[in-house]
């Protein structure tokens, strides 16, 4: 698993949002990136995640960043959250799980006693420059907003 830290680049990656859209992290130059990692569309830990930055999404472009979200999921499984929840920003997919292992987020994992791979939820905060300026890792899933403005407003 890459280790990835505060000061590297961020990898450069490109990917199909839930719309059928190609999406670069290069397309954002210039703007601040909240690229947050998630396990599974429509459980229950993502799904307050995704909603949390939802609702404070508005006030994040104001402030001039931008939420990207990544799974592993299709493009279909995407669709429907993106739909269900009225999501409005981007939902890449990663089926083949390159940017997952690029940013080091996948690994193995341990629920109700039974081990497996899969993504870890990690939040990367990275600058105007593609320079990763925070990673919060177990980020807290209903108030992600917070702990993003927190971390990233907070930085001397």
């Amino acid at each position: 698993m890459k280790h990835l830290k505060p000061g590297d680049a961020a990898p450069d990656f490109t990917a199909t949002d839930q719309d059928g859209n190609k999406i670069s992290l290069g397309d954002y130059r210039g703007k601040k990136v909240i690229l947050y990692f998630y396990p599974k569309d429509n459980t229950p830990g993502c799904t307050a995640q995704a909603c949390n930055l939802r609702d404070n999404h508005a006030a994040l472009l104001r402030k001039g960043y931008v939420v990207l979200g990544v799974s592993t999921d299709d493009q279909k499984s995407h669709k429907k959250f993106s739909e269900k929840f009225n999501l409005n920003f981007p939902l890449l997919v990663d089926e083949g799980q390159a940017i997952v292992k690029a940013y080091g987020v996948w690994g193995s994992k341990t629920f109700m006693g039974r081990t497996y791979d899969g993504t870890h939820r990690t939040t990367f905060l990275i600058n105007e420059k593609g320079i990763i300026d925070e990673i919060i890792d177990k980020p807290d899933t209903k108030m992600h907003t917070e702990e993003v403005l927190q971390v990233w407003e907070n930085r001397v």
